[in-house]
């Protein structure tokens, strides 16, 4: 995993295929700016479980809440016995996309090494600003960049507007990360109690890899994520489900 910031040639040369990945996003955007759903509040729960030659379970919350003059708060908080996570996002909602403004993120725990991070998005200067492991970095900003938080309430955006073929650019560990993902799928699962047929999405990895992702949104539901299966490369399985959910304002 590299940690380094590019250099200023490979960095050109990284934000000119960016540029031209973000024009056809954009220009996809705009066709459907006035089709684009609304950002609508919700809270939800989920169970949380972790097979690592032993089971360890806990519990997320996940919430979107609006806070006024087009600013939402987005956040995800998960307490297991290994590990807590706290993180967020402070975004904005324009034109169908999310806009960051401020995000953080804290993972600690006496099983794992505690880890920060948190990014400002300056996008009037052009500039975002942050600090991971204790580091301070610079990146330059484009139309488009998202946060490790923000861009999966773009997917599941992308989602219910009828999209089935997404990629991301993201700041994350103080570089750009590409995230790419397919609705690959119906199929009916189980979520609540009840039976429920849901659009199946995986994230797109290299053809060698050997880590899997797979995440179950629901129609019914303001296709919100009702599960989420991660195969790691030694055979253990992260997993969510959801228990409970609240959609609106409270």
């Amino acid at each position: 995993m590299r940690h380094r910031l590019f250099t200023a040639p490979a960095l050109r040369s990284r934000l000119t295929a960016w540029c031209l990945a973000l024009v056809t996003a954009c220009l996809g955007s705009l066709a459907r700016a006035d089709e684009a759903p609304p950002l609508i509040p919700f809270e939800a729960t989920y169970s949380a479980a972790m097979e690592k030659g032993m089971s360890l379970n806990g519990q997320a919350r996940r919430s979107l809440t609006d806070q006024g003059n087009g600013v939402w708060l987005y956040r995800t908080d998960v307490d297991s016995f290994i590990a807590d996570i706290d993180e967020s996002v402070i975004l904005k909602w324009e034109n169908g996309r999310v806009v960051p403004l401020r995000y953080r993120y804290r993972l600690s725990g006496f099983l794992v090494k505690d880890r920060e991070q948190s990014i400002d998005f300056n996008w009037q200067a052009g500039v975002a600003t942050g600090r991971y492991k204790g580091r301070k970095f610079e990146l330059p900003l484009a139309e488009g960049i998202l946060d490790p938080l923000g861009y999966q309430l773009q997917l599941h955006q992308d989602i219910k507007a009828g999209i089935r073929e997404m990629s991301y650019q993201v700041i994350d560990r103080a570089k750009y990360d590409e995230e790419r993902f397919e609705v690959i799928d119906e199929e009916q699962i189980s979520s609540e109690g009840r039976r429920t047929t849901a659009l199946k999405a995986e994230k797109v990895r290299e053809a060698d890899a050997k880590r899997q992702t797979l995440m179950w949104f629901d129609p019914a539901r303001n296709h919100l994520l009702v599960r989420l299966l991660q195969v790691e490369p030694d055979g253990s399985r992260y997993e969510l489900a959801l228990d409970d959910v609240r959609l609106g304002q409270p």
